[in-house]
């Protein structure tokens, strides 16, 4: 509320006019409405609608290829631009019209249906995506166009804000997680293979040097595929 000219202004949601008695008509309007009255009386609404992220359709076929089981778009958007925007983009669950705490209470919600070995990923840039990244298993956040609220809470910065880069991470985490994964398990069997022919007797000084260095150099060289070309 503000006065100008001595007139008194309101512009907000609708539960902003029905606060104060204000009728607003009952009209969809495919964006984000904002009411106008003026000296208690409804002026008119601005709708304030986003065109859709270059790449958003591609970036979610894209997960979807590489395993991601479910889609969901968290806005403060009224439902009819959501879910306009969801069919557009191929998203499966549309949750609209939310404050920053409704998408805290979503986020733990889809957290605790979460199966097996399953995580839950937040991609967002607002100063009110900040709390949703921290409480997400791993938070994205863009690093152009993104708050510094949101750069700091989120564990992943996309620094050229292209969204089909986080098919990309997937596919950089899962490598990584499976060479680490390798190299555990190939230095443990050596060095029990070792420690095995050590108590029968039958190693020597150049086998126990390779399980501690030559271990640890074959470790180094698998490692160093994640330098390769990641897409």
């Amino acid at each position: 509320m503000a006065y100008v000219d001595g007139q008194q202004i309101l512009a907000g949601n609708a539960k902003l006019m029905r606060r104060y008695d204000i009728e607003i008509p009952g009209e969809k309007y495919a964006g984000t409405v904002v009411y106008v009255a003026v000296n208690g009386t409804f002026a008119g609404v601005i709708v304030i609608s986003d065109s859709l992220k270059e790449g958003v359709p591609e970036a979610i076929r894209r997960l979807k290829s590489e395993g991601v089981r479910q889609t969901v778009m968290l806005t403060g958007d009224n439902d009819d631009a959501a879910q306009q925007t969801a069919r557009e983009a191929g998203v499966d669950k549309v949750h609209s019209q939310l404050l920053p705490a409704d998408k805290v209470e979503i986020v733990e919600k889809l957290i605790n249906e979460q199966h097996g070995w399953e995580a839950l990923a937040f991609v967002g840039d607002g100063i009110n995506d900040a709390p949703v990244l921290m409480r997400s298993d791993v938070g994205i956040a863009m690093g152009v166009i993104g708050s510094d609220a949101a750069i700091e809470a989120a564990d992943i910065v996309l620094m050229d804000d292209d969204v089909r880069k986080i098919s990309s991470t997937v596919k950089i985490a899962r490598k990584t997680m499976g060479i680490i994964h390798a190299n555990i398990l190939f230095a443990i069997a050596v060095k029990v293979l070792i420690l095995i022919l050590s108590v029968a007797g039958a190693a020597n000084m150049w086998m126990a040097i390779f399980g501690d260095v030559g271990v640890l150099i074959l470790c180094i060289m698998n490692a160093m595929r994640l330098l390769g070309r990641n897409e």
